[in-house]
């Protein structure tokens, strides 16, 4: 009896052990076509018949993860679901171990699902993590309609405003990558880029707010990654193509686009090129200055009714070819041509003070700003294990961005004798013409190395050469009987050469419900300033940056996290911060850099709040920044002479929300709203000035599938004036819809658009003081929009293909101020006086 009693305890024991053994089942589902983690979709597990309840169920989190603990043994059945998607079944026999794998399973379209079925929720649009936003650009149907800037405005953390400038997270400094490569052409210029490229030809928007150790300090905002519409996708089984042609007409411009990508056996290319030209557009500028002096109080007056024409083209090409299942080596290359024109003849008063009673001037001004920029990469990888969780890859880029800006002015006959018989005070007038050139170019070479440590433990490194060159010529001209003589006294050439060497290391874990990222960067910069012409003593300097970063993230589920974020970004001054060339084509204002400048250093942390569900998300981000040498365009008065320069003099303090907002009632309707609202405190001691105040910006959209599956957008964008340490600057409102509808066995496209600003035209209020001045504009831009687009879709494939994006990273780029990001919506605008 005693020997029963000790088996029925022993047996009790083992069954009770049997039913209480607990299993995780892990895995990885991601897109079939791109390689992307599948966020949310359902992950259920049965025991016997695959009906009734399941055992246990969960979703996906933002990165495609499967992660269920499950209770007991024998053979179960795991099932993942997704909208639109064709079901996964994958069979398990659990025997009391404490883990399986199921590897990476890959999500496939259900062609019938989505033709037979309504489905209750939309793919999600946007993956959020507490250091990136992702945006997923083709599934909002707006993307095929409209550009890469409006779909911008959407973008969590992004804001662009009334004059098309951008900013990341509530910072103008930013960096711009495309597929994960930095860009000289798109960091130089953004608006006009972004403005002119159809948002087709993008895939997703990336906006990584704590890029880490293994991406250069540069960029107070982060970095804005555009990722082409040419994703890696599977191994075609055969060759295959596919493409997109893609036309726009409206009553602003026209313009036209075409892509192709495909694959011949070990072999992937994508080619993408469009042309855009903007229709001659009205721009209106009202100025007024008012000077408190010991004579009195002086007023300037000026106006402009001018038109620009602005013609832009870019292309890219990218081929990739695997060596072996080990190693693959890939080659980019991308150009960009711009060029801005503006003319008028705006009229200039002056009043009171030293004025008297007062006299007026006219004149012809042409204002041409053009570039044309060209880089090129090769990167090598290799893994290092048969997981393929282990590589290097060695990086070459090489970039370069030669700029031209000219200005003329011809002024109207003038009686400046008798206004100094008068004793009246005027400005000498002087036919000019200046002819600014500048020249930057980029060597980069990188090394980087990744490694697993354990399970949900990785580790990087690497390192990085950059050698920049860069050279500004301006030659300044006075123009005497219809000919050009060159002042030599006036004009400047300028070299500014930098190496810099940088390494890092970065630790990726995961700990049950935390996750973290810790790292170190340390870059150290070789200066070496050089003045051929002009003003200025040559000179070496050396500094070093030691950048540290890291987040904590806190998953409450695999739909709610709640994250913990801190950077520090840095700001070296570019070469038209520090050209003390003065330009002088205004006689009423001088504009010149300051070579002293230092490199300006941000602090940034960020609480994130992210949730998730198949109809509703959420995007919850509370910042505060701080920085005690901001790089600042200050203005003064020297006499009656405005002047601007530059300078590390200001402290600011800024306190950000960022909230998106997206709810899908249903796969035909989406609602969505992008909020941000900031305060900030700037102080500068060198000019005895503090300034403070609140900035408001919100986008809002509907999206509704209409009858006959006729698509239709209605979005509306505002925003407050920005607040600087002089100044208040560009309020703005405008609202967009279009209609939009497949045909063809959805080949071809037709999309009508239509945009208007809140007031009928755009009115761009802004203005700025100093201690004895004040002045403001009122810039007026006739922007309102009707037209169509064509998109025709080709191939033999609905998959796209594209060569591994490069690790390289760039710090070629330079804070972009209010109105300085050239080609926006403000650039037919220039104030030639």
């Amino acid at each position: 009896m005693k020997k029963i009693r000790v088996f029925l305890t022993a047996a009790m024991l083992m069954v009770g052990f049997v039913s209480h053994a607990q299993t995780t089942i892990r895995g990885l589902l991601v897109d079939s076509v791109t390689h992307e983690g599948e966020p949310y979709a359902t992950v259920r597990v049965y025991k016997g018949a695959i009906k009734g309840t399941a055992e246990a169920m969960s979703v996906t989190d933002a990165d495609g993860k499967i992660e269920q603990k499950i209770d007991g043994r024998g053979t179960y059945h795991v099932v993942v679901s997704s909208v639109g998607r064709k079901t996964i079944r994958r069979d398990v026999h659990l025997s009391g171990q404490s883990a399986i794998d199921l590897g990476t399973l890959y999500a496939t379209d259900d062609a019938m699902q989505l033709s037979g079925v309504e489905v209750v929720a939309q793919k999600p649009i946007v993956k959020m993590t507490t250091d990136k936003m992702t945006y997923d650009v083709q599934s909002d149907v707006d993307s095929k309609s409209q550009t890469v800037l409006d779909m911008l405005r959407k973008v969590p953390m992004v804001t662009v405003d009334g004059q098309d400038n951008i900013s990341v997270n509530g910072q103008s400094s930013f960096k711009v990558y495309v597929d994960g490569k930095p860009s000289i052409m798109f960091s130089s210029n953004p608006s006009q880029i972004f403005k002119s490229m159809p948002a087709s030809a993008v895939k997703s928007i990336e906006v990584i707010t704590n890029p880490g150790a293994k991406y250069d300090a540069e960029g107070a905002g982060g970095i804005l990654d555009i990722i082409m519409n040419h994703a890696e996708g599977e191994k075609a089984a055969t060759n295959a193509y596919n493409g997109t042609l893609r036309t726009t007409l409206t009553n602003l411009n026209w313009g036209g686009s075409a892509f192709v990508s495909g694959q011949q056996g070990k072999f992937t290319y994508s080619v993408n090129a469009f042309a855009v030209k903007v229709f001659p557009n009205k721009t209106e500028v009202n100025l007024d200055r008012t000077q408190n002096t010991a004579l009195g109080t002086t007023a300037m007056h000026y106006f402009q009714a001018g038109k620009s024409r602005q013609p832009f083209a870019m292309g890219s090409l990218s081929l990739g070819y695997e060596i072996d299942s080990m190693s693959q080596v890939n080659a980019t290359m991308n150009i960009h041509k711009f060029k801005l024109t503006t003319e008028g003849h705006p009229i200039t008063s002056f009043s009171g003070g030293v004025y008297g009673t007062g006299f007026s001037y006219g004149n012809q001004m042409r204002m041409e700003q053009g570039n044309t920029s060209f880089d090129a990469s090769l990167d090598y990888q290799r893994f290092l294990n048969a997981a393929r969780t282990s590589n290097i890859t060695f990086t070459y880029l090489f970039t370069t961005a030669p700029t031209k800006n000219t200005n003329e002015n011809i002024y109207d006959s003038f009686d400046y004798e008798s206004l100094q018989n008068a004793g009246i005070a005027a400005p000498t007038l002087v036919n000019l013409f200046s002819d600014n050139r500048t020249h930057a170019r980029e060597h980069i070479f990188q090394a980087d190395y990744v490694t697993p440590l354990a399970e949900n433990h990785t580790f990087s490194a690497g390192t990085k050469y950059t050698g920049r060159f860069s050279h500004s010529d301006a030659k300044y001209y006075n123009i005497v009987d219809g000919e050009r003589l060159f002042n030599e006294l006036n004009s400047s050439n300028y070299k500014n050469n930098q190496s810099i060497l940088a390494g890092y290391a970065e630790y990726n874990g995961s700990f049950g419900k935390i996750s973290t990222r810790l790292g170190a960067r340390y870059e150290h910069t070789w200066e070496n300033v050089k003045y051929v012409l002009g003003a200025g003593e040559n000179f070496h300097r050396n500094y070093g940056n030691f950048v540290p970063s890291g987040s904590v993230t806190y998953g409450f589920t695999s739909t709610t996290n709640l994250g913990l974020s801190y950077s520090l970004r840095i700001i070296r001054p570019g070469i038209s911060y520090l050209n003390p060339y003065v330009d002088r084509s205004n006689p009423t204002s001088l504009t010149y850099g300051n070579p002293d400048l230092g490199v300006e250093k941000s602090h940034n942390v960020n609480l994130v709040f992210n949730y998730f569900s198949p109809k509703f998300m959420t995007n919850i981000t509370l910042g505060q920044s701080f920085c005690n040498n901001q790089i600042y365009q200050y203005s003064f008065m020297d006499g009656t002479i405005l002047n601007q320069t530059y300078g590390n003099i200001v402290k600011n303090r800024w306190t950000n929300l960022n909230a998106f907002f997206n709810y899908s009632p249903s796969a035909k309707t989406r609602f969505m709203t992008n909020l941000h609202v900031g305060y900030g405190d700037m102080r500068s001691t060198q000019l005895a000035f503090r300034n403070s105040g609140w900035e408001f910006n919100g986008f809002f959209n509907i999206q509704q599938t209409l009858p006959w599956d006729i698509k239709w957008s209605l979005g509306a964008f505002a925003k407050t004036k920005d607040v600087s340490l002089q100044g208040r600057n560009g309020a703005m409102g405008v609202m967009f819809t279009t209609l939009t509808k497949d045909l063809i066995k959805d080949k071809l496209n037709l999309s009508l658009i239509y945009s208007v600003p809140f007031r009928g035209k755009m009115h761009i209020k802004n203005e700025s003081f100093g201690t004895d001045f004040y002045q403001k504009n009122d810039i007026i831009i006739h922007m309102q929009a009707v037209g169509f687009t064509l998109t025709w879709t080709f191939g033999n494939t609905k998959k796209a293909f594209q060569s591994h994006q490069s690790k390289a990273s760039s710090d070629f780029d330079e804070r972009k101020s209010t109105g300085e990001q050239m080609g926006g919506m403000g650039s037919g605008s220039g104030i030639g006086m």
